[in-house]
C-alpha cells in the first residue's frame, strides 16, 4: 500500500513523499496548457517573462494553469488555450487542435502539459498577461525560430524545454518554411 506524506503545500504546489519517493503535485489545477500559435504571416508567437525560480527571463510559448479558477475546475485544454493566448498575446485563434498531453517531468511531478496548436489568429487585445505578469510578445518567422532561440540563449535568456516540443508539433503540422 502506498503511503503519502505531505512535506510542504501552497495553493498550487504540494511536495509529497510516497514510499521514499519525493515529488510535486499540482493541487487546485488539472494541468498546464501550452499554446503553439502561428499567425497568418507564418510567424510563431513566443512570450518572454521573468521566472523567479530561474532568476532570469525565459522564452516560452503562451501557457498557463487549467482548472485553477472557481467554476472552471474541469476546464477543457482547448478552452484554456484560447483564454491563455488572448491573455498573454492579445491574439485569438479561430482554429485550435490538441496534439499531445504529456508529463512535464515524470520523475518529479504529476503535472501534465497539454499542447494545443493555434492558427488563423486575429489581434483582439494588447496581451501582456495579467497585472502580476510582465510579458513581452515576440513574433518570429517559423523558418527562423531555431536561430532566433539560439540568439536569445546566447544573450542569457533561458529557453523552456516545452518550446522544443512545441516546435516539433509546429513543424510536423505546418513545416518549417
Amino acid at each position: 500500500m502506498m503511503t503519502d506524506r505531505i512535506l510542504a503545500e501552497t495553493k498550487f504546489l504540494r511536495m509529497v513523499e510516497r514510499d521514499g519517493w519525493c515529488f510535486v503535485e499540482r493541487p487546485n489545477s488539472t494541468g498546464v496548457v501550452t499554446v503553439v500559435p502561428l499567425t497568418h504571416e507564418r510567424r510563431l508567437i513566443f512570450v518572454e517573462q521573468f521566472r523567479p525560480p530561474l532568476g532570469r527571463r525565459a522564452i516560452e510559448f503562451p501557457a498557463g494553469l487549467m482548472g485553477d479558477e472557481l467554476g472552471q475546475e474541469k476546464e477543457d485544454p482547448v478552452l484554456a488555450a484560447q483564454r491563455e493566448l488572448i491573455e498573454e498575446t492579445g491574439y485569438e485563434a479561430r482554429d485550435l487542435d490538441l496534439v499531445s498531453s504529456s508529463a512535464t517531468s515524470a520523475g518529479m511531478a504529476n503535472e501534465l502539459v497539454h499542447f494545443v496548436l493555434a492558427w488563423n489568429l486575429d489581434r483582439v487585445g494588447p496581451g501582456g498577461g495579467i497585472d502580476s505578469e510582465d510579458i513581452v510578445v515576440h513574433e518570429v518567422p517559423i523558418g527562423e525560430a531555431r536561430a532566433w532561440l539560439t540568439a536569445r540563449e546566447k544573450a542569457g535568456l533561458v529557453i523552456a524545454a516545452k518550446v522544443f516540443a512545441g516546435l516539433y508539433f509546429a513543424h510536423e503540422r505546418w513545416g518549417g518554411r
